[in-house]
């Protein structure tokens, strides 16, 4: 079971999604859940199946007494690195809650300081806390549906099914139809290949 929260009420929750992907944003969420909000399903997005997922979604937006979502996409992925997008996406999440927090519980062991409000983070903190959850939740639905958008528009990367991640069908694509502007270039997209002069 999930705990209800770490410390305070208006604690909130945040968690990203796609950081490991070569194509697409990473993605974050911020979620306050009220007070003794609990679903039998709920649980780190990563043990879930699509569906169930897709079943909470509704359920945490409706329920939650505020939560964002925010994108940070390829182009800034790329000059500021992924690490620093992962941090700047959680806080965009956290600027765009109409209600500030007084405290911010963190999925992972690294986080940049939020401006004035204390925060904690906290390992595999999606599998422990019904916030973390609920926000990986989000995360991982809001961006499956972007990369599923931008799917029609580049058929042949699959990322309807792979979502950007470094699938050996997403390498095989980009080793034969190059790289896209959706696809983030700092990252090195292909295994580094050797060959032998002999």
């Amino acid at each position: 079971m999930l705990k209800e929260r770490y410390k305070y009420l208006d604690e909130a929750g945040t968690d990203e999604a796609g950081r490991g992907c070569l194509a697409g944003p990473v993605t974050a969420a911020a979620i306050i859940l009220p007070q003794n909000f609990g679903h039998l399903l709920l649980n780190d997005s990563k043990q879930l199946s699509e569906d169930k997922r897709d079943l909470l979604r509704p359920i945490l937006e409706k329920e939650a007494i505020s939560f964002s979502v925010c994108h940070v996409f390829q182009e800034e992925i790329d000059k500021i690195n992924i690490l620093n997008a992962s941090f700047l996406a959680m806080h965009r999440a956290l600027d765009a809650l109409e209600q500030s927090p007084s405290f911010i519980l963190v999925d992972g062991n690294r986080f940049k300081p939020y401006p004035n409000i204390h925060h904690k983070c906290i390992i595999k903190g999606d599998g422990k806390y019904r916030s973390i959850a609920a926000a990986s939740i989000l995360a991982k639905t809001y961006r499956d549906e972007y990369m599923q958008a931008i799917h029609e528009e580049f058929p042949m990367y699959n990322w309807k099914k792979n979502k950007g991640y470094p699938t050996k069908e997403h390498r095989e694509a980009i080793r034969k139809h190059g790289l896209t502007k959706y696809h983030r270039k700092s990252f090195r997209q292909l295994p580094e290949q050797l060959t032998l002069d002999i």
